[in-house]
């Protein structure tokens, strides 16, 4: 009897353990998007996306040429993720854009966070304005993040100049996330 409850919890512990394993399918990371890796080649992309659809300039991909860009569908058509390829002799991911709200950094960040999400969970080196939006770039990450200036006050949407974090509302709303790997 006393070798049966011992089974019983062994087996408990081992499946307890085995759910509490996070899902790192969306998870961002400064080397990672899911499954794909800084050092993922284009070549490999079927392999590592082999339940998801991987798309591709096709006639560059009959030539036997790298796409430059790469779109990877869920099944179903769900658009997860689009990916930049870099020109090396063996062509890897240098920039991917995060298009599925499921994908969070590992600090919690993703397309339906806030501006005060990110302001609270890094250090902001620096803000790019552009002409319909603004970039933040966090301290010592990999990620950026695109805010549109329709989030701003209305006094900034049509600025130039550099708009600086405390000139960004709490509640704006990211409209891109962004890793870039050089």
């Amino acid at each position: 009897m006393k070798n049966t409850i011992k089974i019983v919890a062994l087996i408990l512990g081992v499946v307890l353990i085995h759910s509490c394993k996070k899902d790192t399918r969306f998870l961002i990371t400064e080397t990672s998007v899911g499954p794909l890796t800084q050092t993922t080649t284009v070549k490999e992309m079927e392999s590592v996306f082999v339940q998801d659809s991987v798309v591709g300039d096709t006639a560059q991909i009959s030539l036997g040429v790298s796409p430059k860009t790469i779109e990877i569908y869920e099944t179903g058509g769900k658009h997860l993720l689009t990916l930049k390829a870099n020109s090396d002799s063996i062509p890897t991911i240098e920039n991917v854009r995060i298009m599925d709200p499921r994908y969070v950094s590992e600090k919690g960040i993703g397309l339906q966070s806030t501006f005060k999400d990110i302001r609270n969970n890094y250090e902001i080196k620096k803000i790019v304005t552009t002409l319909n939006s603004i970039v933040v770039f966090p301290k010592g990450s990999n990620l950026y993040f695109t805010i549109d200036k329709e989030e701003l006050p209305e006094a900034l949407r049509f600025s130039s100049s550099n708009i600086e974090a405390v000139q960004i509302p709490d509640e704006a709303k990211i409209k891109y996330l962004m890793l870039g790997w050089n």
